[in-house]
């Protein structure tokens, strides 16, 4: 199973439809200005979230991962999560879903995760990688408890690259020795932006500003994510 052309800029419209990506000019924590702002947590409407799973199952049965449940990292990954298992029971695969704990219960059923066993072959879902920091957190617990990693699916791959001249996704990859995978990349954007300028020329110039700050930070490579 796979998306098509058309179905990832679907997948893009619905994002900037959402709120999920921005367009203007945005300070990261790295300092950089960038064109473009995605945040994921701004998806909270029940049909949008049902096609990002839509979306999210397609990349992991596309790309012939073997697992044995979905875990989302806390806080975002956890709708991500929940909603890529209702969508691979829809194609015939119940799959499980879990997450992390912030903090440890010691009460109740305690423990550190909700949801299923995360002793087996774990695939995380998250919405973008930029420091990693949750979800190397959540690895260490899943490691912890047993389990191992079978990939990394995230919503959109930046592609940026830091200061040892490598990106996140290519640093997490080799640290876990597994997959970390993309629905978009920013090939996808552009391409967005360039179908919905039809002469107007604030698109076509933030289709160019993006292309200008692809060129200064972005790894080459960084494009078409076919699912």
């Amino acid at each position: 199973m796979s998306l098509k052309t058309a179905d990832r800029q679907a997948l893009v419209a619905l994002l900037v439809e959402a709120g999920v990506l921005r367009f203007g000019e945005f300070t990261l924590k790295s300092g950089r200005r960038s064109p473009y702002f995605f945040n994921l947590g701004a998806l909270h409407g029940g049909a949008a979230i049902q096609r990002l799973g839509e979306a999210y199952a397609a990349r992991i049965e596309s790309a012939g991962l073997a697992y044995d449940v979905v875990f989302g990292p806390a806080y975002k990954g956890i709708p991500i999560a929940v909603a890529t298992a209702e969508a691979l029971a829809r194609l015939g695969r119940d799959t499980a879903w879990a997450f992390n704990r912030k903090e440890v219960k010691e009460h109740g059923e305690g423990g550190a995760f909700v949801g299923g066993d995360v002793t087996g072959r774990v695939v995380l879902v998250d919405d973008v990688l930029t420091a990693g920091t949750a979800i190397r957190e959540a690895v260490g617990l899943i490691r912890a408890a047993g389990g191992s990693i079978a990939g990394v699916v995230i919503a959109l791959d930046r592609r940026e690259l830091a200061d040892d001249g490598a990106t996140a996704v290519d640093t997490l990859a080799a640290e876990l020795d597994a997959p970390v995978l993309s629905l978009l990349g920013l090939e996808d954007v552009i391409e967005y932006l360039d179908a919905a300028s039809g002469g107007d020329n604030h698109q076509a110039e933030l289709s160019a500003r993006i292309r200008e700050y692809r060129e200064r930070y972005c790894a080459p490579g960084g494009g078409v994510r076919t699912l």
